[in-house]
């Protein structure tokens, strides 16, 4: 029989997931109550801090993410308890959880930071590798030395580093959009890239400030116990530092985009034998025609919806995330949003009592300002695990709390193809319909500039390169001035804009 859990008031603060909003979370509550213990639960032998961190502007924030022992944490912070288990069950009504390792724990309150795991285009395959963590990172290198031909299904942000980062073995990459990044770029702004893709990249590689721990060699036998599949939390812009991602073969990079198209199906060697398929071969130099009768032998074959076939020696599933709601769900009533995250409202509470979210796990489902919108990155795990603390908090010494300013504008700031890139409100046009223009500026091999307008206010901007531009936009965008009567002058590289909205 399971033992009954003790009394609600023995309860504390919980909070499960060792990734970015987990540990901001538990580092917040650790601050605000320094003489309460704190209870961090983590599938994962290490934990993700955030280090070097910059406001770079009002909302703008930069900084690197380290990988950590977890008792690094519990250094900094000497009321943070770290257990080392992931969770088993989840008892909302008694407040409390159950990890792995037998024990059970009684919260007050509890913020759920479990993050999200890979979409794998299919299950159970050993030709299929979906990237999220270090550790499918580190297996990816290993794989990737052996081949010759490798495919990349999706087109998010690993997928795109993917691409540029991979030498010496054929890629093909199979794309649903009509041109790559379509999360974060329009057509525009991915032919701007494309070319950089096309041109040779140089040999020096920047240095990077991120360093690893990894979980390499530490508790490797102990890990086994956990399916090693479903922990390890998600990898930043520079998660390829330090991995060489080179092929079997001598040329810098070979590679064949695929647009339009998905997977239709996949065949293992042996059955592609029987079925007497054919398969195209690699299409060489910018023809991009692909020749039916590739006479080698492939370990795993890829039918697209275009009909065409192609063999490699794996395939690197990049399609996305879902939250990884699994072991919270079974015997309690949450309310989940579409993407399947547990809805949250303006004060990061799901649909529970006492009980938050933040991160990937979560869907925020309150009435978002209009040029704010969530995406599952860094930047909004950091900003939701600090709120979420902020609004327990609160809400345990019976204070209000206004909705962080965090939240008024969507802004991020990344690197892809070692360009800076900065994303800001409505990017894309988002929601706007077709009631909004585009002004651009580009200069090739050197900056994009994208800013979307709606009845002469900003709402969004891509910036792409050093341009110095991103503080003037954002407070245009938060201030929603009327600025018809710029017109162009707003984009043109003669005229100092700085100097007109100071």
């Amino acid at each position: 029989m399971e033992a009954a859990c003790p009394p609600v008031r023995t309860g504390k603060f919980v909070v499960v997931g060792g990734g970015i909003a987990g540990v901001t979370c538990a580092e917040q509550l650790a601050i605000n109550f320094p003489s309460e213990d704190i209870l961090l639960v983590t599938a994962s032998p290490v934990i993700k801090a955030v280090t070097n961190f910059k406001q770079v502007s009002k909302i703008l924030e930069e900084f690197d993410v380290e990988e950590q022992p977890s008792t690094m944490l519990e250094n900094r912070f000497p009321n943070i308890r770290v257990l080392e288990s992931g969770v088993k069950q989840l008892k909302s009504e008694e407040h409390c959880i159950f990890t792995e390792d037998g024990s059970q724990h009684v919260y007050k309150k509890l913020c759920l930071c479990a993050g999200a795991k890979p979409k794998l285009i299919c299950e159970g395959n050993p030709y299929v590798l979906g990237i999220r963590d270090t550790d499918s990172a580190q297996e990816f290198q290993k794989q990737l030395n052996k081949a010759k031909r490798i495919m990349i299904i999706g087109n998010g942000g690993i997928a795109l580093e993917l691409v540029y980062e991979i030498e010496g073995c054929e890629v093909i990459w199979a794309i649903k959009d009509k041109a790559i990044g379509n999360t974060f770029f329009d057509v525009g702004a991915a032919e701007f890239l494309t070319s950089k893709l096309i041109s040779e990249k140089p040999e020096t590689k920047i240095a990077h400030k991120r360093t690893r721990y990894t979980t390499e060699g530490k508790k490797k036998e102990a890990r086994t116990k956990v399916n090693a599949d479903n922990v390890g939390s998600a990898l930043g812009p520079d998660w390829h530092e330090g991995l060489s991602l080179k092929g079997t073969k001598e040329f810098s990079r070979k590679i064949h985009i695929e647009t339009m198209c998905e997977v239709k199906k996949i065949y293992l060697q042996e059955e592609f034998r029987i079925l007497k398929k054919k398969s195209c071969t690699f299409p060489r130099d910018h023809q991009n025609e692909s020749v039916k009768g590739d006479k080698e032998m492939w370990p795993v074959y890829v039918e697209l919806t275009n009909e065409k076939i192609y063999g490699c020696d794996f395939i690197v599933s990049a399609t996305g995330v879902t939250p990884n709601t699994e072991p919270f769900l079974s015997g309690n009533n949450f309310e989940l949003g579409e993407d399947g995250g547990l809805k949250v409202n303006d004060h990061m509470h799901t649909s529970l009592p006492d009980i938050y979210a933040a991160g990937d796990i979560c869907t925020a489902s309150w009435q978002p300002s209009p040029v704010w919108q969530q995406m599952r990155l860094w930047t909004q795990a950091r900003q939701m695990g600090w709120y979420a603390a902020k609004c327990m908090a609160a809400a345990s010494l019976g204070d209000s709390i206004d909705m962080d300013f965090s939240f008024e504008l969507f802004a991020h700031v990344t690197k892809f193809f070692n360009y800076k890139v900065v994303l800001l409100g409505k990017y894309n046009a988002q929601g706007l319909g077709s009631d909004h223009e585009l002004m651009l500026r580009c200069t090739k091999g050197q900056e994009y500039v994208k800013v979307v307008m709606q009845n002469g206010r900003m709402m969004g901007a891509v910036l792409i390169g050093e341009t110095d531009l991103e503080e003037t936009f954002e407070n245009l965008i938060l201030n929603q001035m009327d600025l018809s009567s710029y017109g162009e002058d707003l984009l043109d590289p003669n005229i100092d804009i700085e100097d007109y909205f100071d």
